[in-house]
């Protein structure tokens, strides 16, 4: 954790995160980090442990903020299933809300995250979450089933390729750094080419 939140704690927190966008994390340096905030290894070190201490707070917060909005997007999906809802009403709110809501005000949290984690703890973090999604995603489709819904089988492999290529594709033009327009106008597209596929899964078509 940081031990100071002066403004000196933001100019380090930008240094951190440059160095790390530029080398990612095996090849940045505390001497780097150093010498874009302007002070002393020692002095870096009254902020965070390690260089490792020190890409954990650029990508925690965003990593919880996920964990958050999947555990509360799961709750408000069983609550929709139990109460009846409207098939359209269950499957209104996708993955493509989380990356709008919660990844895009996060892009060079989430970049560093995808493409400056070797090394790190954080380095198998998509297929980590794709994996704990996919048992959810499998828990809810029987689920469904129980409840009437005219589900499809479909086994932990398949489901997790088809899950893969999904977050991948929402990824994509965030990693590449397309613009305002791009991104809206690709989301877009993803969400009408995958979400029949899902909605036929699920048995909500």
């Amino acid at each position: 954790m940081p031990r100071d939140k002066t403004l000196s704690h933001i100019k380090v927190n930008q240094a951190i995160k440059e160095e790390f966008m530029e080398k990612g994390f095996e090849a940045a340096s505390i001497r780097g980090i150093g010498a874009r905030a302007g002070m002393t290894s020692a002095g870096l070190y009254r902020h965070y442990a390690d260089k490792g201490a020190m890409f954990s707070a650029m990508v925690e917060p965003l990593i919880d903020e996920i964990n958050a909005w999947t555990a509360d997007h799961t709750k408000r999906k069983y609550g929709l299933v139990d109460a009846q809802a409207e098939n359209s009403e269950i499957f209104g709110e996708s993955f493509i809300d989380m990356v709008r809501n919660v990844i895009l005000p996060r892009r060079e949290e989430f970049k560093l995250l995808m493409t400056c984690s070797a090394g790190t703890k954080y380095e198998n973090y998509i297929h980590e979450y794709v994996r704990e999604n996919q048992n959810k995603l499998l828990d809810a489709i029987e689920y469904l089933k129980e409840k009437g819904y005219p589900a499809r089988d479909i086994d932990e492999e398949e489901l997790h390729m088809l899950l893969s290529a999904y977050l991948t594709a929402c990824f994509e033009p965030i990693i590449h750094d397309c613009d305002d327009a791009r991104l809206d106008k690709y989301l877009n597209t993803i969400q009408e080419f995958f979400m029949p596929g899902w909605l036929k899964i699920m048995g909500l078509k």
